[in-house]
């Protein structure tokens, strides 16, 4: 759902104003196209719109994650990190050693989710997350030691 328009038409229909701010930081998140912390949002829209304040920024995210139209994830450094949601999910090995990030696929997750769904009658959301750890060279590099 990267459509601009599109965006702005279901948030309309949700009962949110489409306000220049809103406008601004879609069009930064869709530019962008990766991981990109509300920080780095503020300070892209803040350069040429110094009105902009910063909690602004901040709750807009939110409230597009909320609405589902970006992603959450928390990648270990630093502040989360947020993503326009492409509707396919996608997750990332993070090593806290070294900092390497990897994806991996979806269809690893799905038994958990199933398990989720039977066992807790929880709908859980796995389109975007991060799973921490030790990547096979730290680890090598640690036997090594």
């Amino acid at each position: 759902m990267n459509d601009q328009s599109e965006i702005l038409e279901n948030l309309r229909r949700n009962g949110y104003r489409v306000t220049p701010q809103r406008v601004m930081i879609l069009a930064v998140m869709n530019k962008h196209g990766g991981h990109i912390s509300a920080e780095e949002v503020y300070q892209q829209i803040h350069a040429v719109h110094p009105y902009v304040n910063r909690a602004t920024v901040y709750r807009t995210l939110e409230m597009l994650s909320r609405e589902g139209v970006v992603t959450v994830t928390d990648l270990g450094k630093g502040p989360v990190h947020y993503e326009m949601h492409t509707g396919e999910p996608h997750h990332h090995l993070v090593c806290q050693q070294c900092g390497q990030i990897e994806e991996f696929d979806h269809a690893l997750l799905e038994p958990l989710q199933k398990s989720l769904e039977r066992k807790y009658k929880f709908q859980p959301r796995l389109e975007h997350m991060a799973i921490f750890g030790r990547c096979s060279k730290c680890q090598v590099k640690k036997t090594k030691a």
